[in-house]
């Protein structure tokens, strides 16, 4: 299944956001204010993903898509990136049994071939265990890049469809779309980072062409329920035109 992108089609407008992602920001500077090392961050971020995933499925959202490592983290150094790929191990085998009897489909986005082989294959063993579920969907960005997706998205087009190198004019958004990483997800409605930052770094730039952008300060460690909650209400004062005028919403919402 692939949904149609909102610039070519007016996604509908729910009181809860149907798909939220989430850049997972200031972990380490969380430890450096705590005197601890960037290290600890990491860890303590682990139990606000925990949180997140079973607040954001209780308030009715559908998809949950979390940034875990860009393919621009692997200039941090090398001690923070082994110890990054030793948590998301670990997740995998602590989380996965549970994820698979609450209805949760896990999938994990992003080039995995320059994670190590034993990482590779719990991945794909966590997405075939889960993929039968369809209460809830959890997406992990992992070595994962929003300008990767779509020249990678265009190679696949490409090689198989190699008539459009001759035909360009007809590449459109539809041609393009189902090859994209979420392809099978709607748009994100709902863009949450943490720790200050106030850009998307390279995260699903594709999909977040009209999603809401909420910045807060919060590290991620000092995330839960009552953040998400807050950011839930900014959301819902959000007026989504999708390139109308606010008196035509008015105007749908009266004669609705």
């Amino acid at each position: 299944m692939s949904f149609i992108s909102s610039t070519q089609s007016i996604p509908g407008v729910q009181i809860v956001p149907q798909h939220v992602a989430i850049i997972m920001d200031g972990n380490g500077r969380w430890a450096t204010n705590r005197h601890l090392p960037r290290t600890a961050g990491h860890v303590k971020g682990v139990q606000s993903v925990r949180k997140v995933v079973q607040a954001t499925a209780k308030h009715g959202v559908k998809y949950l898509t979390l940034f875990a490592f860009s393919s621009e983290n692997w200039r941090r150094p090398q001690e923070e990136v082994s110890l990054l790929m030793r948590l998301f191990m670990q997740a995998l085998e602590k989380e996965v049994a549970d994820l698979k009897k609450q209805g949760v489909r896990l999938r994990v986005i992003g080039d995995r071939s320059q994670f190590d082989t034993k990482l590779q294959t719990m991945m794909s063993k966590a997405e075939a265990n889960t993929a039968d579920n369809d209460i809830f969907h959890l997406t992990i960005a992992a070595n994962y890049g929003g300008r990767w997706d779509i020249l990678n998205a265009t190679r696949r087009m490409l090689v198989q469809n190699p008539q459009l190198c001759e035909q360009p004019d007809q590449i459109n958004e539809t041609e393009l779309a189902p090859y994209l990483s979420m392809a099978w997800a709607p748009e994100p409605d709902l863009f949450i980072r943490t720790g200050g930052e106030q850009r998307v770094s390279n995260f699903l730039i594709w999909q977040l062409a009209y999603t809401e952008l909420f910045f807060t300060e919060k590290y991620w460690p000092d995330f839960g329920e009552a953040e998400l909650l807050e950011s839930f209400a900014w959301y819902r004062s959000r007026e989504r035109r999708f390139g109308r005028t606010s008196a035509q919403l008015t105007e749908n919402q009266t004669t609705a």
